[in-house]
């Protein structure tokens, strides 16, 4: 039996709520979509939960549930992925943290994103505090993507249990660092004194100098959060389902999945993870890899970003630029020898700025699905989807079952 090839893409946060501007229509389906589309009536609907029913996902045990896993047993904090995706190798007695670069005034957090300061600028600040901070204890802090940044404390994974200083909220100061144990509470002071020292760095650095001037949020705080330890994984995507496999991703923690299961990493020129991303570079290398690779998998940001902004219609932009990407795939690869699966890692409803329980639209296609009698991708067609209402780690199992890569059980 001929094996095929798969292509999981991943459309984060595309899941959303009837949004009344548009006249009840979710921004997937008042946006216009025919590459979508077009699959949907070619392919087979449904709808996916994926961590279970209710329950709000992060993009990391969201990513790492649809991918397989059991994110109860494996998941050991999002600092962790971050840190792989950055690239960083790291040991099992370290830990990780999340950063964002924040705007303080007067005591308050008045943005948690610092006006969504560039990666580029948010790199020249990390590499200024790497090198002017002093710490007890050897550290590593590099920019991630965007606001983004990664905090490792070298040989203290004993003090994970250690809270964070992020409100969450704009309007409010800082949180206290908190602690359960001795271990953790070393941590916090660690913590306290790095995030005291990275202040007084920022505030006089000439990125900061030049938003001033430029009338934008300064980046002149951090937020810091999700301590994160090596994860559990018993093994490797590509060993367990003995595939070629990789990732074409621009944000750091869905680099650092993919790379904790066995991915390889690329990220194209121009892809960037915001809403300037560059998608046909992602789906020109696409067309690529799935000449080499047994399994791909592609990631799109700008979707969940519009969706905690409350943009509707830039969400609908977004997934219309998603759609293009998806367009060129579809005219460049046989689909016959492809099995494409398009869904989300959850649901970022504009109405509610976060990620939601929802249940997240799912698409698959290609060689071997039987077809429904759907004729568009849309959280509502999805729901009469013949492929009911299943959950994210059920999606790659049905995939290489389409791929005809699966194994049979009992004789």
């Amino acid at each position: 039996m001929k094996q095929r090839k798969g292509l999981l893409i991943i459309l984060d946060g595309l899941g959303d709520r009837p949004i009344k501007e548009f006249g009840g229509k979710t921004p997937l389906e008042y946006a216009n979509t025919p590459n979508m589309d077009g699959l949907a009536r070619w392919g087979l609907l449904g709808q996916q939960d994926p961590i279970k029913p209710g329950q709000p996902a992060g993009s990391d045990t969201a990513h790492l549930s649809i991918f397989g896993y059991d994110p109860y047993k494996v998941y050991r904090g999002r600092g962790f992925l971050e840190a792989l995706g950055v690239g960083l190798d790291l040991d099992e007695d370290d830990l990780a943290f999340r950063v964002n670069f924040a705007t303080i005034e007067n005591g308050v957090i008045t943005d948690r994103r610092a006006g969504r300061i560039s990666t580029e600028e948010a790199h020249e600040l990390a590499k200024a505090i790497q090198e002017n901070v002093k710490l007890s204890v050897d550290f590593i802090f590099v920019g991630a993507t965007g606001h983004r940044a990664v905090l490792v404390l070298k040989g203290m994974a004993s003090g994970y249990r250690v809270g964070e200083n992020d409100p969450h909220e704009a309007g409010k100061p800082p949180h206290e660092f908190t602690w359960e144990d001795e271990a953790s509470k070393k941590v916090a002071e660690i913590l306290n004194d790095f995030v005291r020292q990275a202040h007084e760095v920022l505030e006089r650095h000439p990125v900061n100098e030049k938003r001033r001037k430029e009338g934008k949020p300064v980046a002149n705080y951090l937020l810091v959060r999700g301590a994160g330890t090596y994860p559990d994984i018993p093994m490797k995507f590509t060993e367990q389902w003995k595939v070629k496999a990789a990732a074409v991703v621009a944000v750091s923690l869905v680099k650092g999945v993919a790379r904790a299961i066995g991915f390889d990493i690329y990220t194209p020129e121009g892809a960037t993870g915001e809403y300037n991303t560059d998608e046909m570079a992602k789906a020109r290398k696409v067309v690529e890899l799935l000449k080499e690779y047994d399994f791909v998998f592609l990631h799109f940001k700008p979707t969940d970003a519009a969706g905690h902004d409350n943009n509707p219609r830039l969400k609908a932009e977004m997934i219309e630029k998603a759609d293009r990407m998806i367009g060129y795939i579809v005219e460049h690869v046989d689909l016959e020898n492809v099995v494409i699966a398009i869904t989300g890692d959850h649901s970022t409803p504009c109405e509610a700025m976060n990620h939601s329980g929802d249940p997240v639209p799912v698409l698959i296609a290609g060689g071997g699905v039987r077809p429904d009698y759907t004729e568009s991708f849309g959280e509502r067609e999805c729901m009469r989807g013949g492929l009911g209402r299943i959950k994210g780690h059920d999606i790659v199992p049905i995939m290489m079952d389409l791929m005809n890569r699966s194994e049979k059980f009992g004789a």
